[in-house]
């Protein structure tokens, strides 16, 4: 192998692990259910706007270039969505973000049949999960769990 080539292939060999070691590590994206919005639906399906509180407790802030969402609820799949919305996070900041989802008839059919045991006060577990698009190496997975309070009927009724 010529020196020449020799000096390169090493020089290359140290940016690319000098790059690897500023990426350091980082602290992950905090992403809560924030609130649902009904949005104007088609046909059967309904739609909502699910508001997603993003919180970034890293040095630099973090940018995106797209979202995607599943939402389960009583573990069985309710809704999805994807918005092409560009943003940033700013560093130690949050910011809120917004994303339509789908409700097919079928899921809404599905999801009346298993709350139709629920009692008032009894809960229903939630999942939502998605990712943040922030292009090579970027992308930030997110998942967050809870119960929707089945609200109690008020005495006398």
């Amino acid at each position: 192998m010529p020196r020449s080539l020799r000096f390169c292939f090493f020089a290359l060999l140290a940016l690319s692990l000098a790059a690897c070691a500023s990426l350091g590590e980082r602290d992950p994206l905090r992403i809560d259910l924030a609130g649902l919005e009904p949005l104007p639906g088609e046909g059967l399906e309904v739609r909502f706007a699910v508001k997603l509180r993003v919180q970034n407790p890293n040095d630099s802030a973090v940018d995106f270039d797209g979202v995607a969402l599943d939402l389960e609820v009583n573990g069985q799949p309710l809704a999805s969505g994807v918005s092409d919305q560009r943003g940033s996070v700013p560093r130690f900041g949050e910011t809120l973000i917004s994303v339509p989802v789908s409700i097919s008839a079928f899921s809404a059919m599905r999801q009346a049949w298993g709350a139709s045991g629920y009692r008032p006060g009894q809960g229903l577990p939630y999942e939502l999960r998605g990712k943040l698009a922030g292009g090579l190496l970027g992308t930030h997975r997110f998942s967050d769990s809870g119960t929707l309070d089945w609200p109690e009927t008020p005495r006398g009724y």
